[in-house]
């Protein structure tokens, strides 16, 4: 598979997974269908305002890439299908968050639970932090842990296929002379890592569970 891909391809892939599982009788999708699709206003962060022309460039890239094909046509007007499932080995859980991430861009796991629901129900947080982890261990990675924003308490998740990579880094220097307020930023730190340790510790049992029940009768 070649990567990366730029936000039309990702919009239009995004799209073709989410009208397989979604509106399947409609599915594979004329070239009018998807850009409907693509430039729908639900379900969409950023919403966009493509052209054929840009539809069909993209379709053309995604299909050099192994991503999408023409499928089987059962009449006159040409429709297409993703080939994402057979070039990656995906399940429905994790088809259905790294179609909501190409979608709607970086989320918490509570988001991806919550907006992923209508494609694939997952139990509870610690499936979806599961799932996710499988993505981030794929080859390629599919998805990626973004850098904790100061702040927030949440950690989010971007999908791994986009050529543009988030850059916002946060530096703290160990041996900075203190400002007014730098306790508070410590503490607020530290609140930060233990919270993101236990959403470690969590997606670590579940994944322990589901191996052990691999062998329950």
């Amino acid at each position: 598979m070649e990567l990366p891909l730029d936000a039309v391809e990702k919009r239009v892939l995004g799209s073709l997974l989410e009208k397989e599982i979604t509106t399947p009788d409609y599915y594979p999708l004329t070239v009018n269908a998807l850009l409907a699709a693509c430039n729908q206003k639900s379900n969409r962060e950023p919403v966009m305002e493509l052209d054929e022309a840009a539809v069909r460039e993209a379709l053309d890239c995604l299909e050099a890439k192994g991503l999408v094909a023409p499928a089987r046509a059962d009449g006159r007007v040409a429709r297409f299908e993703h080939r994402l499932n057979e070039a990656l080995n995906l399940g429905r859980r994790e088809t259905a968050l790294l179609c909501t991430l190409l979608l709607r861009g970086a989320q918490t796991p509570g988001e991806l639970r919550g907006r992923s629901e209508r494609m694939q129900r997952m139990e509870d947080l610690q499936e979806v932090l599961m799932v996710l982890q499988h993505l981030v261990e794929h080859t390629p990675p599919l998805v990626r842990m973004l850098p904790r924003q100061p702040g927030t308490k949440e950690l989010r998740y971007a999908d791994a296929l986009s050529a543009q990579e988030n850059k916002t880094l946060v530096v703290e220097t160990a041996f900075a002379a203190p400002s007014p307020g730098a306790g508070d930023d410590r503490i607020a730190a530290l609140e930060r890592e233990v919270s993101e340790l236990r959403e470690q510790l969590s997606c670590m049992r579940a994944e322990l569970d589901a191996f052990r029940r691999q062998f329950e009768g």
